[in-house]
């Protein structure tokens, strides 16, 4: 379609936009971007309501502040929501202009997953529309090379992103709970590998070539590979690095290369015996490989969220436990200890070992390693345990409500994704 003389003109529910007709090919919007390619009346319609030729101007008739922020976001790069106004009417907006929820910013992401989940909205029609939209675009504008580390880093980093991803997300889980088993195994006495102290190192050198340290050296290997190809094909490496599951891989995997270095270089040398403590506590740190677990199971997903989320009220707990404990230590150690000199109760001979009955006591464990002989230390024993319970039973409410609400945010994501892998796997 030919455009007339002038700038090309978006009328948007009466707020006019001009731009250079050389924008238009390339513009950010796809509905936008299509009037270039329209060669007919019947094209042109079915992009716009409406169009006047001779002033090249299109009329959209659609929300004009909704399309204030989005042309910002073409502008700045920063998509977010419309102050006000609806996230899933804000979200039709972007379906017609052509933009997806990725091209939120991650805070109102969260918002219009929080709004669908409670509605139980879904837009998979028009979202797999949109991605099949964006698929054909990349495929005329993107290279081959990118569009495969597109891929590579969808399968591990997004578990349920793709076939391929669950298969390898399967693997990895069931090599990290080989390498526990082994481990537990390991501890037996009677395991091959469970000998006394004082030949440890010996036994920890002979170890490696073993079947426990076949075994061992498989899956450290399976999770060296894993996380260096997760590395390589990640967009940021630097935010790679910083991300926490990723460091507790890290934490995971070091030890194991150290310990076996540390053992090869030790040997038998009586003069380095000590190392083989050293090496006990690098071969215990694989016990981080469990965390790994949340990369697929959305529970320990959950529990991480809401421990982020809810810092201010775990931080509030540990110092309502601080401040009972440093009351009510004080108070035992006086009542047990320090009024009568005769008749002392070595349990409660200083402060701190009172602490250690205080926390136990507020908790409602209980272990009966000390306890109160007096009256007066009883009555406050009781006082200490019904505290506790309050005490304890306050910021638990808002950390309950909170592990509610991420459970239904990653519950939908995951149902989301669930969705395009079906798609994919019918395809």
């Amino acid at each position: 379609m030919k455009f007339g003389s002038g700038p090309l003109i978006l009328n948007v529910g009466g707020t006019r936009y001009s731009f250079p007709k050389d924008m238009i090919k390339d513009f950010p919007l796809r509905r936008v971007s299509r009037l270039h390619n329209c060669v007919s009346e019947k094209e042109v319609l079915e992009v716009c309501d409406d169009y006047d030729q001779e002033r090249n101007e299109y009329f959209f008739d659609r929300h004009s502040e909704a399309f204030g922020f989005i042309m910002l976001y073409v502008k700045y790069g920063k998509l977010r929501f419309v102050p006000h106004m609806c996230e899933l009417s804000f979200y039709n907006e972007l379906i017609y202009w052509g933009l997806d929820r990725s091209n939120l910013e991650y805070c109102c992401q969260r918002r219009l997953d929080d709004r669908m989940s409670d509605t139980y909205t879904f837009y998979s029609e028009e979202e797999e529309e949109l991605k099949r939209q964006r698929k054909k675009e990349l495929k005329k504008s993107s290279s081959s090379n990118r569009k495969w580390l597109d891929r590579m880093r969808r399968t591990f980093e997004e578990p349920t992103s793709s076939v391929a991803a669950q298969i390898l997300a399967t693997v990895s889980v069931v090599f990290v709970i080989v390498s526990m088993v082994v481990l537990c195994a390991s501890t037996l006495p009677d395991w091959k590998t469970a000998e006394n102290n004082s030949v440890e190192e010996h036994r920890y050198t002979e170890n490696l070539m073993g079947p426990s340290g076949i075994i061992e050296a498989i899956c450290m290997g399976w999770f060296t590979a894993e996380c260096i190809v997760r590395f390589l094909v990640s967009k940021n490496k630097c935010d790679f690095v910083r991300k926490p599951l990723n460091i507790i891989d890290l934490l995971a995997i070091t030890p194991y290369y150290i310990s076996v270095l540390m053992s090869f270089f030790t040997g038998e040398n009586s003069q380095l015996q000590r190392a083989g403590v050293t090496l006990r506590v690098l071969r215990m740190m694989r016990i981080f490989w469990v965390i790994k677990l949340a990369r697929h199971f959305i529970g320990l997903q959950t529990l991480g969220l809401t421990l982020k989320r809810c810092y201010r009220e775990m931080v509030m707990l540990l110092v309502f436990i601080c401040v009972a404990m440093a009351i009510f230590g004080a108070l035992a150690q006086l009542l047990e200890s320090g009024l009568d000199l005769e008749d002392k109760n070595p349990a409660y001979a200083s402060i701190p070992a009172s602490c250690w009955w205080v926390i136990i006591s507020m908790t409602t464990v209980g272990y009966g390693d000390m306890y109160p002989f007096t009256i007066p230390g009883r009555i406050l024993g009781g006082m200490c345990v019904v505290s506790g319970i309050v005490l304890l039973a306050l910021p638990i409410t808002f950390i309950y409500h909170s592990f509610v609400h991420c459970y239904h945010e990653l519950k939908f994501r995951s149902a989301r994704c669930g969705r395009s892998l079906s798609l994919e796997y019918l395809n």
